[in-house]
């Protein structure tokens, strides 16, 4: 709880900064202030404590979640010196709106009320939207963060009138309590509830761009600037499904059985269409937008089959997604600055100009792709022995299948970096700090490649 104190009132401190010029100082006092935080959440592991009426729970789950999307976002805000300046004098207003989306976010993840999970999903979408559109005189960042409005108000509306009937039938919005209603119903609960959660699943489906709820994804990733992109990429859809998973953990752990068919469906159909229309796809962000459709199927399999070990897979999958997608967004902006292009064809001959940027990138294209010896391969790994020890093996089958599928599209830009020929000599210029985040992801990747202990029995 004090991180999000720590949170909200630094996104207040940066305004003021602003308001006084004080732009050089806006990056680092941000990261000093998101350090704090992580120490703060740190320190409070195997403590957990209720607050504000039992509103909000901060357990392992929440504590390790919470941490994830603040070191996810420090390296973000690495990457931002010289971005933001391009785009506006108004950097401080950017700044504070991902942290004050960032609160938002650490609400999603521990909320022990249905209340408090809306109230975090609108913190953090508000301000979601807003940075979607920051580029004012550009239509594509117009039209993206339009998009993302409109379809993000579907969405609520469903999570809203979901929440609405479940109220109804429990008379609780607490979660724990919810579960205790549906233990006495001999897990048989009424209709109306059924309802209720049904709705839940399509607002919150929307919300992680679960097909066929994902229409909007490719379109806000693609128009939103690649910055904000790798944070919608990461931040938000680890906090959406932390809080997706929270919620059948808790609450509907009573009633998956009912759902089993529909998550089923939801799974598989997003695997297939993230994976397929990625593979025709020439610009390499939009590529990136529609493989992140596809780590969600992967991700929904932890929910489909929730378990004992459903928690740590999903934690560790998302370790290993968000930092290689982050990586990969960092060498996609200075490619796109370099040649001014997105395409695949403005990789070509990295390897051979930029060779420490174009291992960077290897590393996170095999990590994405499941390749062992990274990160991503034990994060399937772990996803998929879920699903088998509850019996999913046509969906392990069809997502295996897909995983190979999804060598072809991360490979071709591995393709472009190492066996063609380059488009000019000039060399990518990196600030200190983004080095420091391109070194960071490999490592992490590498390093729980090789010893994927160190998180798979974290909770």
């Amino acid at each position: 709880m004090t991180g999000i104190i720590i949170i909200s009132l630094l996104a207040i401190a940066i305004l003021f900064l602003g308001l006084y010029k004080l732009n050089r100082a806006i990056i680092p006092f941000s990261i000093v202030g998101l350090s704090a935080a992580i120490a703060s959440y740190a320190m409070a592991w195997n403590n957990s404590k209720y607050y504000f009426n039992n509103m909000i729970f901060v357990d392992n789950y929440a504590i390790a979640f919470s941490i994830l999307t603040i070191a996810t976002t420090i390296l973000i805000l690495l990457l931002s010196p010289g971005y933001f300046e391009k785009i506006s004098t108004n950097v401080a207003e950017y700044v504070s709106m991902i942290l004050f989306s960032l609160v938002g976010v650490l609400c999603m993840v521990s909320y022990n009320d249905l209340s408090m999970l809306f109230i975090g999903i609108e913190i953090m979408s508000v301000s979601m939207y807003i940075l979607a559109g920051i580029r004012k005189k550009d239509l594509a960042s117009n039209e993206a963060a339009l998009k993302y409005f409109l379809m993000g108000s579907f969405a609520t509306g469903f999570l809203l009138f979901g929440i609405a009937l479940i109220y109804g039938f429990t008379g609780s919005f607490n979660i724990e309590t919810i579960s205790t209603i549906i233990m006495e119903s001999g897990n048989q609960p009424a209709a109306l509830f059924n309802a209720g959660v049904l709705f839940i699943i399509i607002g919150l489906s929307f919300k992680v761009s679960a097909a066929p709820f994902h229409f909007w994804a490719p379109d806000v990733y693609d128009g939103a600037p690649s910055l904000i992109t790798s944070y919608m990429s990461s931040v938000v859809k680890t906090a959406s499904f932390a809080a997706f998973m929270r919620l059948f953990i808790v609450a509907f752990a009573g009633v998956i059985h009912i759902f089993t068919p529909t998550l089923w469906v939801l799974t598989a159909v997003t695997i297939i269409v993230g994976n397929v229309i990625a593979l025709y796809q020439d610009s390499f962000k939009r590529m990136l937008a529609y493989s992140s459709i596809s780590h969600a199927g992967y991700m929904l399999m932890a929910i489909l089959a929730l378990g004992p070990d459903s928690g740590n897979a999903m934690f560790y999958y998302a370790v290993a997604y968000s930092i290689a997608s982050v990586s990969a967004f960092a060498i996609l902006i200075k490619v796109k600055a370099l040649r001014n292009s997105e395409s695949f064809d403005a990789f070509n001959g990295l390897g051979k100009t930029n060779p420490k940027s174009a291992l960077a990138l290897t590393i996170s294209m095999c990590s994405l792709a499941g390749i062992p010896l990274t990160a991503g391969f034990f994060g399937k790994f772990f996803l998929f022995t879920t699903a088998i020890n509850q019996h999913f093996y046509w969906l392990v089958g069809i997502a295996i299948l897909n995983a190979v599928i999804a060598f072809w599209y991360y490979f071709r830009v591995i393709i472009a970096m190492y066996m063609k020929e380059p488009l000019s000599t000039d060399k990518l210029e990196f600030l200190p700090s983004y080095r420091i985040v391109l070194w960071v992801a490999a490592a992490t990747s590498i390093i729980l490649g090789l010893f994927p202990g160190f998180l798979s029995g974290l909770f």
